[in-house]
């Protein structure tokens, strides 16, 4: 059994090592700004390296069709494709179109959940970007009864 002297220790000696490879989140810098600049799906895909997305049932977009508040909207974005290299969640009515911009590898399972601030009703999208650049997609409509953006 630790002591609480040797616990800290170690809790130290990690968050080092951590700080080192830079896997803190307030140190991950590898953020696009082009993409989140972007005000349509298109140029957000177009950011990220992809062609001119497709629509494929292979690409799951979920979430309310009526929200009530939408300053906390429920979404989730999935693929049963191989070869993802992102997965992203776009509100294309919001000020800035990429609400999250998730990173997949073949050890993630690409299904992902989070929650967005939508501002009036609008098309949600969940793009799947291949390793090739091929973007697939996935629509859904969500109607906003109260405006999250300051609306």
């Amino acid at each position: 059994m630790q002591t609480r002297r040797e616990t800290l220790k170690h809790s130290a000696i990690v968050a080092g090592l951590l700080a080192t490879t830079g896997l803190f989140p307030q140190y991950a810098f590898a953020y696009n700004k082009a993409a989140f600049d972007a005000k349509s799906v298109a140029d957000v895909v177009k950011a990220l390296g992809g062609s001119a997305p497709v629509e494929s049932k292979d690409v799951t977009i979920g979430g309310p069709d009526i929200a009530e508040n939408g300053a906390v909207v429920p979404l989730t974005a999935s693929t049963t494709l191989t070869g993802v290299k992102h997965i992203l969640l776009l509100v294309e009515k919001n000020p800035s179109a990429l609400v999250a911009q998730f990173n997949v590898t073949d050890s993630v399972e690409p299904n992902f959940a989070t929650r967005s601030k939508m501002g009036q009703s609008s098309d949600v999208y969940a793009v799947a970007i291949m390793n090739d650049g091929k973007a697939f997609f996935a629509k859904k409509e969500v109607k906003v009864t109260l405006g999250g953006c300051g609306g």
